[in-house]
């Protein structure tokens, strides 16, 4: 059961933006008056903050379920609460009841929205098993929010924060302005403002996979002052990965061990003793931005302990191409609400002839609304399967054709993918996407100079993305992500700033 004792840490509810868009119409249809709704969210807890991840909204009929109320002006029906905070305690899932009030920039609950809280929220957390239960109430752009915890505690909910095409932020009342003292910034800052560059600062970013993609966008966001890393890489630099690393030399693959020209042994000091990936994006973050947080883990992504680094970041990037790790990227992306992109290069070449069929970079965009990584068939159980069993066994049933072959690959076309996945984030987060703006899939291919666009499929009835009773959506810390134990293959330890895993 989830631990909630803890009253220091903030409270957030994030929202996927096609539901806030049903909220706000429902909320604001032009009539200045007053309506209702409930939000069911999962739960996710971190060391600093607890979020509240929304899965469902149900919407208060006026007259039926949104009627005049006995103390104050308008109140929910008690069988409309009843059948929500009974889903809620047989899901463990939080409940939120929601109102309007006139204003635009700056809301509060009124003398009558607390005394209701006073009556009927002890009794709402006992039907609710424990699970917090809480209160919102919206003005047009500003939303204060109370949430109850067990023995009648409250805490108040810091912040509403939107995912979709866009990210947006609401607050109780309108926050300080932000002055930008650093002249560093001060090029880009003329493009998304000081408060733009506030927002990067604050930023935590996930980088699974440090080779020629996730090197240089550790580059582009350490550049741009995102303030907050988290990096997996299980590998270390080898001679024919530096055309490739941002900042890369033969010093980091110990380039006079790993020679051709030297004996195996030696090549094989070189393998084990060559600079992780990890510690090299980190050197290069910090050289771009000294004051940048940076947790480096020489790990598989795909272990539960080291997955679970990265389900309170704002923004993913999966630059590693196994369908093991897209499966989980894309399953992190819907429980926990995250926003991603997956980003990649290839190089097709004909088996028999060896002629270069065909040559593409590719950016995918992952939101939860716009339809997942399975939805798009981009998970292949085949491969699911391959990637499930040992090197040996893979051997013996053929699934790799030849295992030797090496697949050609270029910094050109890395850079490519990159560029406009990092533009995305950047867009993204600062809040200058066109709400309008496409979430296709985008496939550049060099050869012909061709841009295809590809608009991602999303289905119903989807277990990651859907909103059926077993879909992962939203489901926080609830549900178990699709991770492996730890392997008995020792990983890596960091010596610089790297961290230890435990045994």
């Amino acid at each position: 059961m989830a631990d909630f004792s803890s009253m220091k840490r903030r409270y957030r509810l994030i929202v996927p933006d096609d539901l806030y868009r049903r909220l706000d119409h429902h909320l604001f249809p032009g009539d200045h008056d007053e309506h209702g709704a409930v939000i069911v969210a999962g739960i996710a807890e971190s060391k600093s903050e607890v979020r509240l991840l929304a899965r469902e909204l149900f919407l208060a009929a006026d007259g039926i379920d949104y009627v005049p109320g006995k103390r104050g002006y308008r109140m929910l029906k008690a069988g409309f609460i009843a059948d929500r905070i009974a889903m809620c305690g047989t899901e463990r899932l939080v409940y939120l009841a929601i109102h309007n009030h006139g204003g635009c920039d700056s809301v509060q609950f009124s003398s009558d929205d607390l005394r209701s809280h006073q009556r009927g929220y002890p009794a709402l957390l006992d039907i609710a098993r424990g699970m917090p239960v809480g209160a919102l109430v919206f003005a047009e752009n500003a939303v204060a929010g109370s949430i109850w915890l067990s023995g009648d505690r409250q805490i108040e909910l810091s912040e509403i924060v939107v995912v979709g095409r866009s990210r947006r932020r609401l607050t109780a009342a309108p926050t300080r302005q932000v002055s930008l003292s650093s002249p560093v910034y001060d090029r880009q800052a003329r493009l998304f403002g000081d408060l733009g560059q506030a927002i990067l600062g604050r930023a935590k970013v996930g980088i699974i996979g440090l080779g020629g993609a996730g090197s240089l966008i550790a580059e582009y966001l350490g550049r741009l002052g995102v303030g907050s890393f988290v990096l997996v890489d299980p590998d270390r630099a080898e001679l024919s990965n530096l055309p490739r690393l941002t900042g890369a030399s033969r010093w980091d693959a110990l380039g006079w061990l790993a020679s051709e020209k030297s004996p195996k042994w030696l090549q094989q000091i070189a393998f084990r003793l060559a600079k992780p990936k990890v510690l090299m994006a980190r050197r290069n973050i910090l050289r771009a931005n000294p004051s940048a947080k940076v947790e480096t883990i020489i790990g598989d992504f795909l272990e539960a302990d080291i997955a679970a680094r990265f389900t309170d970041c704002d923004y993913l990037f999966l630059a590693a191409d196994t369908a093991r790790a897209r499966l989980l990227f894309n399953a992190i992306v819907h429980q926990y609400l995250i926003p991603g992109v997956q980003v990649g290069a290839k190089v097709q070449v004909d088996r028999k002839t060896g002629e270069v069929t065909d040559v593409f970079s590719v950016v995918r965009p992952v939101t939860p609304e716009s339809g997942c990584l399975l939805c798009n068939g981009l998970i292949n159980a085949a491969k699911l399967q391959e990637e499930s069993i040992s090197e040996q066994e893979r051997r013996g049933q053929r699934y790799v054709d030849d295992p030797d072959v090496i697949a050609p690959s270029v910094i050109t076309l890395n850079a490519v993918a990159v560029s406009h996945a990092t533009d995305d984030f950047l867009f993204y987060m600062t809040g200058l996407r066109d709400p309008n703006a496409p979430t296709s899939f985008m496939r550049f291919h060099p050869r012909g100079r061709q841009v295809w666009s590809d608009e991602p499929r999303k289905s119903p009835s989807c277990p990651e993305c859907g909103q059926g009773p077993r879909s992962r959506l939203a489901r926080g810390d609830a549900r178990r992500l699709p991770v492996i134990e730890r392997t008995k293959v020792k990983t890596a330890e960091a010596t610089e700033s790297g961290i230890r895993l435990p045994a």
